[in-house]
């Protein structure tokens, strides 16, 4: 029996990976989501920046702008994050003036969110040039073919 290490923690295991034909992987289209995530977020990420905030910051404020109202516990579902992480990041964004947070109409344990003046307007700069570049790759495609687009990334969403 192998005694447990030193300092206390327990030793990790290697998770047993599933067995699978190298050749039945896409990696190209995995590479190619690889860069277009980065690329998609390099723009927002680099305003964020000078406003000392990340991406975490970047989804609260884009979608309460997309659905001013929004409980709490909304936000949470959509984010799938905890809590602690929520409240940090919302803390922030209601001190520095970008999010409201209000008590409900009907309850009032009730948090809803929405957005200030200045958070629709960091909202709308950070879509802006992701949008913009969305508009460059999808240029000259058809209707269907930007349809297919949306077909596919809305696949990609769905649990596996």
């Amino acid at each position: 029996m192998t005694p447990p290490p030193a300092n206390g923690t327990a030793r990790k295991t290697k998770p047993v990976l599933p067995s699978v034909e190298e050749s039945s992987i896409d990696f190209e289209t995995i590479e190619l989501f690889f860069f277009a995530y980065r690329d998609f977020t390099s723009d927002p990420d680099a305003i964020l920046e000078q406003l000392d905030m990340g991406r975490a910051h970047h989804r609260v404020v884009y979608f309460v702008c997309r659905q001013p109202g929004m409980t709490v516990a909304d936000l949470l579902d959509i984010l799938q994050i905890t809590k602690q992480s929520l409240a940090r990041v919302l803390k922030q964004l209601i001190d520095g003036g970008y999010i409201r947070q209000m008590a409900g109409p009907e309850d009032r344990r009730q948090r809803r969110l929405y957005p200030t003046l200045s958070g629709r307007e960091l909202a709308l700069a950070l879509s802006d040039p992701q949008s913009r570049r969305i508009a460059a790759a999808t240029k000259g495609m058809s209707a269907a073919e930007k349809e297919t687009i949306r077909r596919f990334l809305t696949g990609m969403r769905q649990k596996s």
